[in-house]
């Protein structure tokens, strides 16, 4: 994927092209929500302009790059008349099938890397083609 990964800390809203090669994608965008697409982008810039992601608003514990994210989604989910979701609804919806995905992916590439192993494809089944 290409785009631009959008964070809050101290400093207060950064845009970064790269740097995030190492990080979990998590798509936020159901099937339903495809007519947001091609405005995400421009909502997105927009909510990082508020007052409320300027550097001095930045609390470690309590207003930090999560909030921003659940607050931007919640800002998305309130368009569409939906409920907000709780930090700990975000969390077990969103974050932790992902997160528990990429520790599994992990946890097997730390084993080849360690290990000697030889793969072999797999013939070509007849209806595959």
């Amino acid at each position: 994927f290409a785009g631009v990964v959008y964070s809050y800390a101290q400093e207060g809203v950064h845009r970064a092209d790269s740097g995030w090669e190492q990080c979990i994608s998590i798509p936020l965008l159901q099937p339903d929500l495809a007519e947001l697409l091609p405005h995400w982008d421009d909502l997105l810039e927009e909510f990082s302009l508020e007052e409320a992601w300027l550097p001095h608003r930045y609390e470690e514990q309590q207003h930090n790059c999560y909030t921003f994210a659940l607050a931007f989604i919640n800002r998305m989910r309130q368009g569409r008349g939906q409920e907000p979701l709780s930090k700990a609804q975000f969390t077990e919806r969103f974050l932790l099938p992902h997160t528990r995905e990429a520790s599994r992916y992990l946890t097997v590439h730390r084993e080849l890397a360690h290990r000697d192993f030889y793969m072999v494809p797999l013939p070509e089944r007849e209806h595959d083609r």
